[in-house]
């Protein structure tokens, strides 16, 4: 959200007038939102498995760690072999999830070469890690807590932007020390994407803020939007809504973890982020872009490296990383710098921080765009395929 975002992408009112389009639309991504994820305020320690005990009930788990009774889930994942994605003893969503699905066989979309030159149009066109290893300020971090973490009010309107009709309202079960992505120990951040990401074990249910400032009275939290979503299902966000993200996309599920990389296996598609985003978009994203322009990409686009792209150089963590790039792909879902890949802050990163960034870096040619669905056009899009 940062350059861009969910304050420039408040259209939710377009979706009292939706188009849908005939033509496929393709799947991709790349980039994530810019710096972030902290360890916050209070108990959490940021970056690593860290556990934290905080106030109003206290952090079961933050960062990258998978919270206590953390464990993979036992439904096969979609596209064949190994576990759902989990984290504290909850699935991410079912087998039949676009975001667990492989994505390896899907054709290439007609709009490929076009979407590319869209997220590499202001200069970036190699991936970009946007997560800490020394920083604990970038990445996304989130928290596990128990079933019984206490409730907090949610409030609305920060910095000017307030989507409370499109929002999931409170109270919810956010630990009053909760991680602030873009915060340091013993500070919040001052502007930023802000995202507080929370994971209720037992209910499994996600919850995430956008553009989160704690309040003291009464004890909770301000933001600018709100989203719920049950894990157990493939819920979605209402058509043309945003979300904690501007795509209404949950935040979660497209996280780069390092327990996920040491375990050998990213079941999931991951988060990235483009400059800019058509006035459309494709299951199971909910909310249109800004851009009439049909050459740029719609949100929920899926993107994956080329089958053909020799991982033999890379290290046996990296290739961990391109494999998910090739079998589910990245995922579309917020304008900011282009091919930015979302995760969470961990001293483990260093050495693949190091490796893609320097090194042996993925060019915006390594990848395609695939086709996954229709496309849903918003009001004077016009042609969007």
């Amino acid at each position: 959200m940062k350059q861009g975002g969910l304050g420039q992408l408040g259209l939710g009112v377009l979706a009292l007038v939706l188009g849908a389009c005939s033509d496929d639309a393709g799947a991709g991504g790349a980039g994530g939102a810019g710096a972030g994820g902290s360890a916050g305020s209070g108990a959490a320690a940021g970056a690593g498995a860290a556990a934290g005990s905080g106030g109003g009930g206290g952090v079961a788990g933050v960062g990258a760690s998978a919270g206590s009774g953390g464990g993979q889930g036992a439904a096969a994942g979609a596209g064949g072999g190994g576990a759902l994605p989990s984290v504290g003893g909850c699935s991410v969503f079912t087998a039949t999830s676009p975001w667990n699905e492989d994505i390896g066989s899907r054709p290439v979309h007609r709009r490929s070469a076009d979407y590319l030159a869209s997220f590499s149009s202001r200069g970036a066109t190699a991936i970009h890690l946007d997560l800490g290893s020394e920083e604990v300020e970038y990445g996304i971090p989130y928290s596990v807590v128990p079933e019984g973490q206490p409730l907090v009010p949610i409030s609305y309107g920060v910095d000017g932007e307030d989507y409370s009709d499109e929002s999931d309202p409170g109270p919810f079960p956010i630990p009053l020390d909760a991680p602030i992505e873009g915060g340091r120990p013993g500070a919040d951040p001052a502007d930023g994407d802000r995202h507080v990401l929370v994971i209720q074990q037992g209910s499994c249910i996600l919850y995430e803020l956008y553009l989160a400032v704690r309040t003291t009275s009464p004890a909770g939290y301000r933001c600018a939007a709100s989203a719920r979503w049950d894990l157990k299902t493939n819920s979605t966000r209402p058509a043309g809504w945003t979300s904690a993200d501007a795509a209404g996309l949950p935040i979660f599920p497209g996280l780069l973890r390092y327990d996920e990389v040491a375990a050998g296996e990213i079941r999931h598609a991951i988060r990235v982020t483009a400059p800019r985003a058509q006035r459309a978009y494709i299951a199971p994203a909910s909310h249109f872009g800004p851009n009439a322009d049909p050459t740029t990409p719609p949100y929920g686009l899926r993107l994956r490296l080329r089958a053909s792209f020799d991982e033999s150089a890379y290290s046996a963590e990296a290739r961990v990383l391109l494999r998910a790039f090739k079998r589910y792909g990245l995922i579309f879902a917020d304008q900011g710098t282009g091919w930015y890949v979302s995760g969470t802050s961990d001293p483990r990163w260093a050495p693949l921080i190091e490796e893609l960034h320097q090194r042996r870096p993925l060019r915006d040619t390594d990848f395609e765009a695939v086709d996954t669905g229709p496309i849903t056009c918003g009001a004077g899009a016009g042609r969007c395929d």
